[in-house]
Formats: C-alpha cells, sequence, structure tokens
C-alpha cells in the first residue's frame, strides 16, 4: 500500500511498456557515486601495487590488493573506533 502511495505522489505510472521502463529507471535509487569512487580508488591501488612490485607474481597479487583494500581500511577504522 505505501508503495503504491510513493508511485501516485511521483506521478509515475506502471501501465506502459515506456511508462514501466521509466518507473524503474527512476525509482532504483542513488549510488552510482559509490561506484566511481570505488573504481578511481581500485586503478589508483592498482597503479601503486603494480608499480611497487618486483615480479610478475607480487603484480598480480598487487591487482588482488587492490579489489579488498576498502574492506581492509574499513576493519582497521572500526577496530580503532572500538566497534
Amino acid at each position: 500500500m505505501a508503495k503504491e502511495k510513493d508511485d501516485a505522489e511521483c506521478g509515475c505510472g506502471n501501465d506502459g511498456d515506456y511508462k514501466k521502463y521509466m518507473f524503474k529507471r527512476h525509482h532504483r535509487g542513488g549510488g552510482a557515486m559509490g561506484g566511481s569512487v570505488y573504481g578511481l580508488a581500485f586503478v589508483g591501488a592498482a597503479i601503486y601495487f603494480v608499480q611497487h612490485s618486483t615480479t610478475f607474481w607480487m603484480g598480480v597479487s598487487g591487482v588482488l590488493k587492490a579489489i579488498v583494500w576498502p574492506a581492509l581500511i574499513i576493519y582497521k577504522v572500526l577496530g580503532l573506533l572500538h566497534f
């Protein structure tokens, strides 16, 4: 019921293919900025780790580190904040 009310308030409808497409597009929410920030951080970390590697396998390890380093930073920050 609440979803129907939200749909009516914004003026979106879902009675046609185009309207259904626009409804889904309009109501999917934000989050694009987080993806772009993560992407830039990944590229920067990958470049850093690969530049400092001396062997091929250290470069591969650097790319893998670049993928997971945000999770490690959050883990350390939450540990420092005693959460």
